[in-house]
């Protein structure tokens, strides 16, 4: 080979695989997926009963305390909801029932002692939205407290005191509502009137419990409505629309029923 000639160059070329389309298609099958996840749960969801969803709800909203509580949300081999306390199935029938044993045992004893059975006619039970509503009611002949005061009668007092007793044995809050007929105060509301009355009387009544031996802790609330809610709203200056109301709320909210005594 001449000094002019020029070696030949001989290039070797390396053939590589194709790359991949890069991931973006991996992010769509994980969504796809999450979706049709989603939609499963849903449906499972819509399929449950009520204290499920409900507890589902309770979950969402607290997370972190719902299970702290050793509460569940799975039906089947998991914890029963019933059985946790957390239901408003099983739990909501016991605590129904508790009340309702209490509202006859008050019944009862009421109406064995000679002291109060000119006022057994005068005492209703039932249960309510809020809990046990025990209400004592003055007729035209028996009343609970002074003429147009809020001083208890020394019958009415040793019965309240005696609900008091009973309602010791709870650890339920206790509202005490106070309720006049529709007669007036003179004054054009400006001084005393039945809003005062009503509250100076659930004021008396819950002195009473105390006495019987109700925790003052578990009072609640005291609530003086005056005329606005009459139980007979046909005649409003009826002696049926003085009374006091003692209300055993419920630890968890109920279905409303009434009590045949």
């Amino acid at each position: 080979m001449s000094e002019l000639e020029t070696p030949p160059i001989i290039v070797k070329k390396i053939k590589k695989h194709e790359g991949h389309h890069g991931g973006a298609w991996k992010v769509a099958y994980a969504d796809f997926v999450t979706a049709m996840m989603a939609l499963f749960i849903v449906l499972w969801v819509l399929n449950q009963d009520d204290s499920t969803k409900e507890s589902i709800s309770h979950y969402f909203k607290d997370p972190i305390g719902y299970s702290t509580e050793g509460k569940t949300v799975l039906p089947g081999n998991a914890k029963d909801l019933s059985e946790t306390g957390t239901s408003n199935g099983k739990n909501k029938a016991n605590e129904i029932d508790k009340l309702k044993r209490m509202g006859d045992r008050l019944i009862t004893e009421i109406s064995r002692n000679p002291e109060f059975i000119e006022l057994k006619g005068q005492i209703d039970v039932q249960l309510v939205d809020e809990g046990l509503k025990i209400e004592l009611l003055e007729s035209a002949k028996d009343v609970f407290y002074e003429v147009g005061t809020a001083k208890l009668k020394s019958e009415a007092k040793k019965l309240i005191e005696s609900i008091g007793r009973q309602l010791s044995k709870l650890t339920n809050k206790i509202v005490i509502e106070g309720h006049t007929d529709s007669r007036p105060y003179s004054g054009n509301g400006l001084g005393y009137t039945n809003f005062e009355l009503s509250s100076d009387r659930a004021n008396s009544a819950r002195r009473a419990l105390l006495l019987g031996g109700l925790n003052d802790k578990q009072i609640e609330e005291i609530r003086g409505y005056a005329d606005r809610k009459l139980r007979n709203k046909n005649d409003p200056f009826s002696a049926s629309n003085r009374r006091v109301s003692i209300l055993v709320k419920f630890s968890s909210k109920s279905e409303k029923k009434h009590i045949m005594l």
